[in-house]
C-alpha cells in the first residue's frame, strides 16, 4: 500500500484528512511579507477570511511549500519502507509540483527502494480534492502504485473546475484583470464565471446578480452531465457563503437526479485569495472506476 500526500490547495478539512489517513503540506499565507502562517496550523480558513472582510485594504499573499517542508513529509513514510504517490495544485497557478519534485530527487538516492511518484493535478480546490478522494479509494482497494499513478492521469483529464466571485477586486489585485474591469464589473454587479482550462484560470462569462449565475451554472451542469450521472462525482466549495452553497447544492441535486454525499467544502487560501468571501465553486470529475477494466 502506498501512503498519499498533498499541499493544502486540495481543501480537505482537517476531518477528512484524519479519516482518509492524509498528510496535508500546508501553503504559507504572509499579511505583512514577514510573518508567514502556515494554513490550517497557525490560522484558520474562516480566520483568514474574516479578516480579509473586515480590512478591506489588505492583500495577503500565499507561498508555496518549500521543498523542505516536503522532505519533512515524505522522510517518516521512506523510513518506514513506503512508497509515496503526492498530489499537488496546478503548476500553471503555484510552484508547488516543484518543490515536491525536487524534494522527491533529493531523498531519491537516499532511499532507493522506495517509489515517489508526484502528480501535477492541473486544478485546485475541490477539483484537486475530487482527484486526491479517487487515489485514496484506489488505495484503500489495494491498487498498486503505478495502477492507481495510471488511472489518477486519466481521472485529471476529466475533472473540470467552474467558478463564480462575489467581487472582481481579489482578481484585480492579483493581476488577473485590468482596474477598469473591476470598476465596471462593480458598477454593473457583474459576477464572472471562470474555470480552469489546463490548470490555468480563465473567464468563461459574466452575468448580473447572484442568483441568475447560480442558474447559469446549475443548467449547464446539468445539460454537461446528464447522460453520465453514473461515472462522475460532483462537489461544491464556497467562501464564507455556506448557505448560497446549500442552495446551490440543493438545486443542483434537485436538476441532476442525484444526491452528493459530500456537504458543500470551506475553499481555502491556495486558491481563495484571487477568489475573495462570497465564491462558490463547483468540480467534478470521472470516477476511477470509469477507467478499470
Amino acid at each position: 500500500m502506498f501512503r498519499l500526500i498533498s499541499d493544502s490547495g486540495c481543501d480537505l478539512s482537517m476531518e477528512e484528512r484524519q479519516k482518509y489517513d492524509v498528510n496535508v503540506v500546508p501553503f504559507y499565507i504572509t499579511f505583512d511579507q514577514e510573518t508567514h502562517l502556515k494554513e490550517g496550523v497557525d490560522i484558520s480558513t474562516e480566520e483568514y477570511f474574516n479578516r480579509l472582510l473586515a480590512e478591506k485594504n489588505l492583500f495577503p499573499k500565499t507561498s508555496q511549500p518549500s521543498p523542505s517542508d516536503y522532505i519533512d513529509a515524505y522522510t517518516p513514510h521512506l523510513e518506514a519502507g513506503e512508497d509515496i504517490v503526492c498530489l499537488t495544485i496546478s503548476s500553471k497557478v503555484s510552484g508547488t509540483y516543484n518543490s515536491a519534485t525536487l524534494a522527491a530527487e533529493m531523498l531519491g538516492s537516499d532511499y532507493p527502494e522506495c517509489k515517489i511518484v508526484v502528480l501535477d493535478s492541473l486544478n485546485g480546490s475541490i477539483g484537486q480534492g475530487l482527484i486526491l478522494k479517487e487515489l485514496i479509494k484506489m488505495r484503500d482497494a489495494g491498487y498498486s502504485l503505478e495502477e492507481a499513478v495510471r488511472i489518477a492521469e486519466e481521472v485529471i483529464k476529466t475533472t473540470k473546475t467552474y467558478f463564480t466571485l462575489d467581487s472582481l477586486e481579489y482578481l484585480k489585485k492579483g493581476g488577473r484583470i485590468g482596474p477598469t474591469t473591476a470598476l465596471v464589473g462593480g458598477i454593473l454587479g457583474l459576477r464572472p464565471v471562470l474555470h480552469l482550462v489546463d490548470g490555468e484560470i480563465s473567464q468563461l462569462d459574466s452575468v448580473r446578480g447572484s442568483k441568475k449565475v447560480m442558474k447559469l451554472m446549475t443548467e449547464a451542469l446539468t445539460e454537461t452531465l446528464k447522460d453520465e450521472l453514473q461515472s462522475i462525482s460532483l462537489c461544491i466549495g464556497h467562501i464564507l457563503r455556506k448557505e448560497d452553497s446549500e442552495a446551490f447544492k440543493d438545486s443542483l441535486e434537485e436538476s441532476l437526479g442525484m444526491e452528493m454525499p459530500d456537504q458543500a467544502a470551506e475553499i481555502g487560501a491556495a486558491i481563495g485569495t484571487h477568489a475573495g468571501p462570497g465564491a462558490l465553486v463547483v468540480s467534478y470529475c470521472k470516477k476511477y472506476s470509469s477507467f478499470v477494466g
